[in-house]
This record gives structure tokens, sequence and C-alpha cells, in this order.
């Protein structure tokens, strides 16, 4: 894989195929990167942003598996490349499907153009699946798109790290009363996810706004071939603490047209 070629490039020109992983992180540029990878001709072998997209364990290329590794932003341009789980497992779940009815008394058909992943959460909530699930009718769509995180410190797989106006993205955010629920949507199923995906937005609102961060991990797959959405909902014990992070419940439904 170019990805494979690439990365060992990279560790023998920075020096850290010599580096103690279990002593520190190693700190890494764009810089570097780059000038490891200038003489590879595709854009996929010496693309930085490409490169370092490594969302799921497999992602990642075979130097980080053989050495147990996973790459986490540092701010903008810089990295750790770290040792330890930067992974949670998306357990499947095999609870009966639960009949959700509509809220809608009309069909949305703008829902039914194309296959986003955008477009199934939008249509979950504009129904009020994500109230019913979360059991808060005060929830309201306030959260969307790339925001910048505040200079935060965390604890990641025992290492002390600050982390600096890194860019984050939710696919939508609702805010209630008394909490704030952030969503990561996927369109297809995933055995496990980087954490970051739903720790940085997490400390960014958790800072940002004080109220209780609540992490929802959505999809929509196509069950007996009928569309069926999952949510699994996560929880941090330690706001300071990358790794401290749990599943509290999960469910899978199918919307029906509504009960008159």
């Amino acid at each position: 894989m170019a990805n494979d070629k690439s990365w060992e490039k990279i560790f023998e020109y920075t020096g850290m195929d010599r580096h103690n992983f279990d002593e520190k992180p190693f700190e890494l540029s764009a810089k570097q990167i780059k000038e490891a990878c200038q003489d590879f001709r595709k854009t996929a072998e010496k693309e930085v942003r490409i490169l370092c997209k490594q969302d799921d364990r497999n992602s990642r290329p075979q130097i980080f598996k053989d050495k147990g590794l996973f790459i986490l932003p540092k701010h903008n341009g810089h990295y750790y490349v770290i040792k330890g789980e930067g992974y949670i497992d998306v357990p499947d779940i095999t609870t009966p499907i639960l009949n959700y009815h509509k809220k809608l008394d009309f069909d949305l058909l703008s829902s039914n153009v194309g296959d986003s992943e955008m477009q199934h959460l939008d249509y979950a909530y504009a129904n009020s699946l994500i109230r019913t699930f979360m059991g808060d009718e005060s929830l309201v769509l306030t959260i969307r798109g790339r925001k910048y995180t505040p200079t935060f410190k965390c604890n990641v797989s025992g290492f002390n790290l600050e982390i600096s106006s890194v860019q984050t993205e939710v696919d939508a955010g609702y805010e209630g009363k008394d909490k704030i629920v952030l969503i990561e949507a996927k369109n297809s199923a995933n055995t496990d996810t980087i954490i970051r995906q739903l720790y940085f937005p997490f400390r960014q609102w958790q800072d940002q706004t004080g109220k209780k961060v609540i992490p929802l991990f959505f999809e929509k797959r196509i069950v007996n071939n009928e569309k069926i959405y999952y949510i699994w909902q996560f929880e941090f014990t330690d706001k300071d603490d990358y790794n401290s992070i749990l599943l509290v419940k999960s469910a899978r439904y199918r919307i029906l047209p509504k009960n008159d």
C-alpha cells in the first residue's frame, strides 16, 4: 500500500524508527511529512491530510499496527504519534429493532433524494428520534460543521498532552435545557472508530458551554431491505482523560408512518 511505503519513509527520515514510544509520544510536523515524501508521485503517497487520516484501526499503515501506534493532531500542522489504544469498539446492536412512529404528519420527500449520512440524520431528527432516544424534548439543532478547539490538556494513553486550535467537525449538535448532544454519523457499518472524533468535540463544547455534553454515534444501515437507524450513546467518565470513554446504551429503530 502507498501509505505503508510513505510511512516507512517518514519513520526513517524523522528518526521515528529509533524513538522510544514507551517513554513519550513523537511530535511530527506536516513539513517533515512533506519533506520525507517529496519524491513520491501519487497524491495518496504524499498528501499530509490523506496520510494522517486514520479513522479506524484498519486504516493505519502497517508500521503503526506493528508498533501499536495511532496519530492525533496537536495543533495546525503538528501531530502526536502515540503508543496505546486510540480507538473505541462500536459493538453491533443485536437487540430487537424497535418500531418508531414518525412525529410528522407528512412525508419528507427531500429525504429520499440521495443517500448521505447527513440526510439520514436530519430525517431522524426531524421525526424526533434523537429527542426520543435521549428522553429530552428540549433538544434543538444548534451546532453543525467545522470549529476549532480551545487550548486544553488531556491524558492520552498515560501521556499528558496539550491540544491547541485543532479543527473539529460534528455532523450535528443539539442543545437542550441542561445538555448538549453531539453526533458522529456514518452511512455504513463500523466496528471501531478513533476516539478523537468523539473526544475533541466533547472537550470543545464542554469547556466552552459548561453544559453536560453527550456524544452519540449514529448509523443508517440496510437490514432485510429496509432502512434501520442505529444509535450508540457514549460518555467520558473523566473529561480530562481521552481513554475514559464508555458505552452507555444503544438501540436500533425502524421509522414507520405516524399513528393516527
